[in-house]
């Protein structure tokens, strides 16, 4: 049976959340945007309150709360500011999750439990400048070398990446088996050779870090490869399970966000005499804010319910991350029109908004992959094959 109702765990969750975006993330985030700080100590105060690890058992140093837990610490951050939760998207969505469901129990306990207690980064290393969707296109060599590999190569658009302590990279160890190639590693930034580079000139997310790793011979143990060689496509495919499913949930934070700033401006902006709340126009654009971020939480919800059994839910999260991420920008675009001349500048958050909400269109697979991997499900051309690691159930 599903249901989607918040438990009182998750509604203390969703209110300790929501009063620290509005006190520690909305009265500096307009000073961070325009200076592109990272504030470094927001993650910090994060992890005091245990949500760099929320969905994390509690036996590997996490919160121990369920999948839409992480849903709703990333809606409430992304309605303070994008940076923020990408952050906790990298951290736990793409890293930390991917190390609970791939990982040996050697490996969650050595690296799992100080990412889930925040004393730890942690970063996913997949885009290179030749390969972004085409995933199989990636060049960055693993050549092992007796009880090490010695990785050769860059990534591209990585978040978190001069701040994460653990990089998970993905590496060949054979170009001429393309995907079935591809193996996954864990490295330490303190690994020789291990080079990181901030990426400027960015049209959103200025408060967020993003940047180019470059790996020079790094010397990584075998201990660090994270599943068999050759598992790396799987590997990668089922963490961005998680990370869309994490940037959905911020697409519902960002639409909020962009509906409430429309409704308090509609109430007190006044043409012809009159409030523009009264003008029809201006109210269709809000009931399609209103629609667009009751029907993305929806998604985002069912995709999480079933991750909190344990099942598959590629097509699931693919379709919520999809309809989410654009109803997050064309929510945005119409709050500006809403704001008129004033929202076309900075003295209002919309149009931080719509910069920060063309990323969610693009990352973590582009709007377009979305679309055709839902005409594929839909016309019988894809179909998902059960992996031998699923991400373990919640068991509250």
């Amino acid at each position: 049976m599903l249901d989607f109702s918040l438990s009182q765990e998750q509604l203390e969750l969703q209110a300790m959340v929501r009063k620290f975006t509005k006190t520690e993330i909305l009265p500096f985030i307009r000073q961070w945007d325009e200076e592109h700080h990272f504030e470094r100590s927001i993650i910090d105060k994060l992890a005091a309150l245990g949500l760099m690890g929320v969905c994390i058992p509690e036996q590997y140093g996490g919160a121990g709360m369920d999948y839409n837990a992480l849903a709703i610490v990333c809606e409430e951050l992304e309605y303070g500011d994008t940076s923020y939760r990408t952050a906790v998207s990298v951290h736990t969505g793409l890293h930390s999750l991917t190390i609970l469901q791939w990982g040996t129990e050697e490996q969650k306990k050595k690296f799992l439990i100080p990412l889930a207690q925040g004393k730890k980064l942690g970063s996913f290393a997949l885009t290179e400048p030749e390969a972004g969707s085409d995933v199989g296109a990636l060049r960055t060599r693993a050549v092992k070398d007796g009880d090490f590999y010695i990785l050769n190569g860059s990534k591209m658009w990585i978040s978190m990446c001069n701040y994460a302590d653990y990089f998970l990279v993905f590496a060949t160890v054979d170009p001429e088996k393309k995907h079935k190639g591809i193996t996954a590693f864990l490295v330490d930034r303190t690994f020789p050779g291990v080079e990181t580079r901030p990426i400027r000139g960015k049209l959103g997310i200025h408060a967020g870090d993003t940047g180019e790793v470059i790996l020079t011979d790094v010397r990584v143990p075998v201990f660090n490869r994270l599943g068999a060689e050759g598992e790396g496509f799987k590997i990668a495919m089922a963490a961005l399970d998680n990370g869309r499913f994490t940037v959905a949930a911020g697409a519902v934070g960002l639409t909020r966000a962009a509906l409430d700033a429309s409704v308090a401006y509609a109430k007190s902006r006044k043409t012809f005499g009159v409030s523009i709340a009264n003008h029809q126009l201006v109210q269709q654009m809000i009931a399609k804010m209103e629609a667009a971020y009751q029907t993305s939480q929806l998604l985002v919800y069912r995709s999480g319910w079933l991750k909190n059994k344990g099942l598959r839910n590629t097509r699931e999260t693919s379709l919520a991350k999809w309809i989410a991420a654009d109803a997050a920008f064309q929510s945005a675009a119409d709050a500006i029109q809403i704001h008129g001349a004033y929202g076309y500048s900075n003295e209002y958050p919309v149009e931080r908004m719509m910069r920060n909400a063309k990323a969610l269109v693009i990352y973590e697979g582009t709007r377009e992959i979305h679309t055709l991997m839902q005409a594929e499900y839909v016309l019988g051309l894809r179909q998902d094959k059960p992996l031998n690691r699923m991400l373990p159930a919640w068991e509250g």
